[in-house]
């Protein structure tokens, strides 16, 4: 199974009061860069969200966000300062008698004096958040991993339809090569009919004059290496796993030896279909990128 660098994944975790929502989207790139977007009382599980991730990809540009909800507010409560209640009184009271005035100090305006009454976010059990977040991560992770397997099929199909098209490309140009080595016999020949009509025509330098131009256009070292490279990509690409770096390599060599062909030939035909095979080569590179 070959899996593509662009996919999606989407989980929510719900427990008890707090819900948990994950979303993962990724784009091609040459390594694996992972970047997280979480709210602050989170992040102690950054190391952790990281090395998970990791399970489930190997390159890719992915971006993680998650967003953890408490639905009811129970994990914020309200705290009494009784030490800092009392050192309010006893100043009033003293302020009271240093003066001689009334203490008129009722509860409901101590209760309003600051820092004693304050609201305070109670931290919940790391372990019981981190199973939730876990939850979550893995949940939204699997399904990523699904997406980018669908795209993968797909790209699969098609990459191994241009590589079946390469391959009548390779077998016209080897087809080809003998009728342009007859082609190009036949015009010497008849050239040399026309320069030396009142000579005896010499077979032999003839013969060695097109073995010299079949040496010189002789491409069965290059389309024996396509035909290697194209089974090579095949069988890469039937056996799955990470190996877009694997692909992009033989089409790199792939290229080179279209390349080859193309300076080699002087044959409108051959030209042809060696820009067609380069193009189709181009457009696996294309598609390759995106192969995890």
């Amino acid at each position: 199974m070959i899996k593509s660098m662009t996919g999606f994944g989407r989980c929510e975790a719900v427990c008890r009061n707090r819900r948990i929502t994950v979303e993962i989207k990724s784009v091609n790139h040459r390594y694996l860069d992972i970047n997280i977007r979480m709210p602050k009382n989170l992040n102690l599980f950054e190391g952790a969200i990281r090395s998970l991730l990791k399970e489930y990809m190997e390159r890719g540009k992915a971006d993680v966000f998650i967003l953890c909800e408490d639905d009811t507010g129970e994990n914020i409560s309200l705290k009494y300062n009784e030490a800092l209640a009392a050192q309010y009184l006893s100043h009033a009271r003293s302020m009271a008698g240093q003066f001689g005035i009334e203490n008129d100090l009722r509860v409901s305006t101590l209760s309003r004096f600051p820092e004693v009454f304050t609201m305070e976010e109670e931290r919940p059990d790391e372990d019981e958040l981190w199973a939730e977040l876990e939850k979550a991560v893995r949940g939204a992770a699997e399904r990523f991993v699904e997406n980018r397997a669908a795209e993968g099929e797909r790209l699969m199909a098609d990459l191994l339809d241009k590589l079946d098209g390469m391959v009548s490309y390779v077998d016209f140009i080897e087809e080809r090569y003998p009728e342009i080595l007859a082609e190009y016999r036949m015009r010497l020949t008849e050239k040399v009919k026309e320069l030396f009509a009142d000579r005896q025509m010499d077979e032999a330098r003839i013969a060695a004059e097109v073995t010299l131009f079949a040496d010189k256009i002789c491409v069965d070292e290059e389309t024996v290496r396509l035909r290697s490279h194209i089974r090579g990509m095949k069988e890469a690409l039937q056996a799955g796993g990470g190996i877009g770096r694997k692909l992009d390599f033989i089409a790199q060599e792939m290229n080179r030896e279209a390349n080859t062909i193309l300076s080699k030939t002087n044959d409108l035909k051959v030209s042809g279909v060696g820009i067609d095979l380069k193009t189709d080569i181009e457009k696996v590179r294309e598609q390759i990128q995106n192969i995890e």
